[in-house]
């Protein structure tokens, strides 16, 4: 039979072999005592096995509360974990319960971190995965390879009429955007219904592709509870988009999947909330395991962050998080890396540098609308900086190159996000 293996960072005041017995049983088959029915044949085809222990590093503080040790150390290690694919079948929020679950408040452990999990084929063949993807995005916006997708987000993210985020769309169109996004505070407002803002949107970017040729992508928050989603994203498609964003976190997998099963629009998927579930380093998921749980639900774009961002996530971090996106693993389809949080231009060298890569969807708010000569020369500015930063040009060069790229250096290039 088929097993899911998961690897886990762990930290424990016991015997690491103890502790990693102890999560595979609570997982499974087994509970704090023997239990009359626990038959070996039982445990057999349902215990989870521990299959490899990595010991690491011993320290004399814990990492989080827990029990304590009985010489003062806490044990570290990378343990991998598997289950036999009988005990959930292909049902996400099982799975979920079984690798994320109860295992977390184990008194056992003064640290546990979900590194990565593998699925085995079969998950291939239950589940499509991104419907879109990265060829279908580049083909949705007629971006073909050799520069990403480039994108911005409507600001202010809440407080603007349906006409006046029009207008906004209407200039950035002009200035040959890609993608545009609702943020994810914004879903329908006082001054700004759902409806009314699809309706003064879809009109300008109608008109510009009927002009042009080129569809702006623009991702319509439709984060909801699942009835109001649905509609919601028929009322997009209706209207002639090709996008909406789901806050992934607020959603969760079941009505992500459900959306993402109709399979007409682009789903852009919002991590908002994700620091509540990465940034303790001996808690709670890492990236690569956390992109393929929503890969299984279908998302076609997922936010990695970016490159000298403004939040707390390092480099190293972000540049991790495009690899895992951009692997095909599990489904033989890889997800488009979403690249954003304060990123202008001037991050594009280190961010091609790093990754070797243009396959992304490279976000700049800020960096676009705060612009010194406005939207459209922000739209320009951050062409012009990968188109530098692909061609092997420092980002000295292309300042003195490219006009209004030379302006974006002037604007942003002294902001520093402290990490002190």
């Amino acid at each position: 039979m088929e097993r899911i293996t998961a690897r886990y960072y762990i930290e424990t005041p016991y015997a690491v072999e103890k502790a990693a017995a102890v999560l595979a049983g609570e997982q499974s088959s087994g509970t704090f005592v023997a239990v009359p029915g626990e038959t070996e044949e039982l445990k057999n085809q349902f215990a989870a096995q521990v299959e490899h222990i990595e010991h690491l590093e011993t320290v004399s503080e814990p990492a989080i509360p827990g029990a304590s040790s009985p010489d003062g150390s806490y044990r570290r290690a990378m343990v991998d974990v598997s289950w036999s694919v009988e005990n959930f079948g292909h049902n996400l929020p099982t799975l979920v319960s079984t690798l994320q679950g109860n295992l977390y408040e184990i008194t056992q452990f003064t640290g546990l971190k979900l590194m990565d999990i593998h699925f085995p084929e079969s998950y291939a063949n239950s589940y499509r995965g991104p419907r879109f993807g990265i060829d279908g995005c580049r083909s949705l916006t007629g971006v073909t390879s050799g520069r990403p997708l480039l994108g911005t987000i409507i600001k202010p993210s809440v407080g603007l009429t349906p006409a006046q985020t029009a207008e906004i769309v209407d200039t950035l169109a002009q200035a040959g955007i890609d993608f545009i996004k609702d943020d994810e505070l914004m879903t329908s407002t006082a001054n700004s219904r759902f409806e009314d803002r699809v309706d003064a949107v879809m009109r300008v970017i109608n008109r510009h592709a009927d002009r042009t040729g080129k569809k702006v992508m623009y991702a319509f928050n439709i984060s909801d509870e699942l009835e109001p989603m649905l509609r919601k994203y028929e009322y997009v498609l209706q209207a002639g988009g090709t996008c909406a964003m789901i806050s992934l976190n607020s959603v969760g997998l079941t009505g992500a999947k459900r959306i993402c099963d109709l399979g007409e629009l682009a789903i852009h998927g919002h991590r908002n909330g994700w620091g509540m579930l990465n940034r303790h380093p001996l808690l709670g998921i890492e990236f690569p395991a956390y992109q393929k749980l929503w890969r299984l639900a279908g998302v076609d774009q997922l936010h990695v962050n970016g490159i000298q961002n403004k939040f707390w996530e390092s480099d190293d971090s972000v540049v991790r998080s495009i690899a895992s996106c951009l692997d095909p693993a599990p489904l033989g389809k890889p997800v488009l890396p979403v690249v954003s949080s304060g990123q202008w231009g001037g991050q594009a060298f280190e961010t091609y540098r790093r990754t070797q890569t243009t396959d992304l969807l490279y976000m700049a708010g800020g960096g676009i609308m705060a612009h010194p000569g406005g939207p459209a020369a922000g739209v320009t500015a951050l062409q012009q900086a990968w188109e530098g930063a692909v061609t092997g040009l420092k980002l000295e060069d292309a300042a003195r190159q490219y006009k209004e790229f030379r302006q974006s250096v002037e604007k942003f290039g002294k902001l520093q996000f402290s990490r002190a």
